[in-house]
């Protein structure tokens, strides 16, 4: 797959509001790459906007190619006005639902589309052939410019604003203020199954997913696939993807498909207007009344955990049985304290400090330059290789902050990396943390899936944690528990330097996220190769 495309910006009218979005090739959400397995990826990036820009390819290994993963100062200088580089991959043993996204500042919130890749011609799916696939793609909008909420926010030393919609494709759906026609539709024929293909690249939002009336059959989570399962809703969080089956078995009529919002944090505002489209039976009337869609209330951690328990891989050889680095993480929020010249308007966070997020109680900068490419060239300064394997501090991380807030919650700043060395066999719990508030956190991984072979509730007990070693899911992005914990493993077969970060964009913003850096093993096939002629420069 071969092609080209440009970051522009596009004027839209949106909530009774126009205003200057940053779009490629205009559209928005962006264009649909469709690919198979093992195909070669060429994607000729020309940055016609006045922001910095780089694409991350979500889900996708990168085999040996970890200077096209995408992330802005991990593994790339962004793409400055006026330049032009080169996405080149191939999609080594890899089919499914991916998306793309900007991976630099908050473009991600208009800047992103569906990748779709197919198994070769003469496989099928492990499931029955639906009639029709349709890609589901939910998303946040915003009526102020994106970019200087950003700004704002990291001024405020505060929380966000709330999103003023949810999307579903791009549209608000009838539930807000001039969208009675700014809605997505399904025609579907009566007695047809039908695959859609969920992806969340929602921002600071995890999101609940549903169809009046109707069953979701789950066959694929994070392009991989699962044995069935069978739910009447989904949660995605940011950089989710779900592929479920839908029969429209129901009575001829217009059926909502409805997004709402999960929000397990406490005192959290959010957007609480569920953005709807149409699933339309062919014979129903044009303007009939469509059925409402039943979503849990916006905190019913037991509708996720319910889900969460249904997810089986299907192909689950190589799971990991021998672990050589045993890691422990924690994940949340931090409260800094004030140091700022005007505190009043620079310290908005609790008790009049600084909101930060770590793990390991280290809140990450990222670097001026190219973090990968200061690995890869051996310049010094740019990161320190003691990111810890495990809490400075130990305490009831679910339960009870060390102190009082701001006191010792103050995370250290750094850019601190974990070095694997290449082939180690690696576990990694991750451990939310209630210094602020226990939280869902989608942590996300470049470079490699996972197996997901445990997660619970509370804090992380070897003693009486239960595993699944038999038919965990292998992902991409795992959502962790609120006020509980993940157990996951994967092989470092990839060398490159590897984000793992939350996917709600606030949170990286804040710090919530760490680099592992992969070393290379023997030979060509072990080792990373030179960086690409059209490198971007900082």
């Amino acid at each position: 797959m071969n092609g080209s495309t440009q970051v522009q910006t596009k004027r839209v009218t949106k909530l009774c509001n126009s205003k200057e979005i940053v779009t490629i090739n205009g559209m928005y959400p962006g264009p649909v790459i469709y690919a198979q397995e093992d195909d070669r990826v060429i994607v000729r990036v020309t940055n016609l906007s006045p922001h910095n820009a780089s694409i991350h390819w979500h889900g996708v290994r990168q085999r040996l190619s970890c200077w096209f993963d995408g992330p802005s100062y991990i593994t790339q200088c962004p793409i400055q006005s006026g330049q032009t580089f080169t996405y080149e991959f191939t999609l080594v043993q890899q089919k499914g639902t991916f998306f793309w996204h900007a991976h630099v500042s908050w473009l991600r919130a208009t800047v992103y589309g569906a990748l779709i890749v197919y198994p070769k011609p003469t496989v099928p799916y492990p499931f029955p052939y639906p009639f029709e696939e349709h890609i589901i793609i939910l998303g946040e909008y915003w009526l102020r410019d994106v970019l200087q909420i950003e700004q704002a926010v990291l001024a405020s030393g505060g929380g966000p604003p709330i999103a003023d919609s949810y999307t579903i494709n791009g549209h608000p759906g009838p539930n807000y203020n001039c969208s009675a026609n700014d809605v997505y539709k399904i025609d579907v024929v009566p007695g047809k199954t039908y695959l859609l293909r969920l992806i969340n690249a929602g921002m600071n939002t995890e999101n609940f997913f549903g169809i009046a009336g109707h069953k979701l059959t789950i066959v694929e989570a994070d392009a991989e696939y699962t044995k069935p399962f069978t739910t009447d809703k989904v949660m995605l969080g940011p950089g989710g993807t779900v592929n479920v089956l839908v029969t429209a078995n129901r009575p001829i009529s217009r059926y909502s498909m409805a997004v709402g919002p999960y929000m397990s944090a406490r005192n959290v505002p959010f957007q609480n207007i569920t953005s709807v489209a149409y699933f339309q039976y062919l014979g129903a009337t044009p303007n009939s009344v469509s059925l409402p869609a039943m979503l849990p209330s916006f905190n019913d951690n037991l509708a996720v955990k319910t889900v969460m328990d249904g997810l089986r891989g299907l192909n689950t050889s190589s799971v990991p049985k021998v672990i050589d680095e045993n890691l422990f993480v924690t994940i949340g929020l931090n409260v800094q304290k004030c140091n700022r010249k005007n505190p009043n308007q620079t310290c908005q966070g609790p008790n009049g400090g600084i909101f930060a997020a770590s793990m390991n109680n280290i809140s990450f900068i990222r670097p001026n330059a190219s973090l990968l490419e200061a690995y890869y060239r051996d310049n010094t300064g740019y990161f320190t290789d003691d990111f810890p394997g495990a809490p400075l501090k130990l305490y009831d991380f679910v339960n009870g902050a060390p102190n009082n807030i701001p006191n010792d919650t103050n995370a250290k700043n750094g850019t601190r990396v974990f070095v694997l060395e290449y082939g180690t066999r690696v576990q990694l719990i991750l451990q939310d943390t209630g210094t602020v508030s226990t939280e869902n956190h989608p942590i996300h991984l470049h470079g490699y899936s996972f197996y997901v072979v445990g997660y619970g509730s509370g804090n992380y007990n070897p003693d009486i944690a239960n595993f699944n070693l038999v038919d965990p899911p292998y992902m991409n992005t795992i959502g962790v528990p609120v006020g509980g914990w993940a157990a996951i493993r994967f092989t470092a077969d990839n060398p490159g330097a590897w984000f793992m970060h939350c996917h709600l964009e606030i949170h990286l913003s804040w710090g919530l996220s760490v680099v592992f850096i992969v070393k290379n093993g023997q030979g060509p096939l072990e080792t990373l190769p030179h960086p690409p002629a059209d490198y971007p420069r900082c």
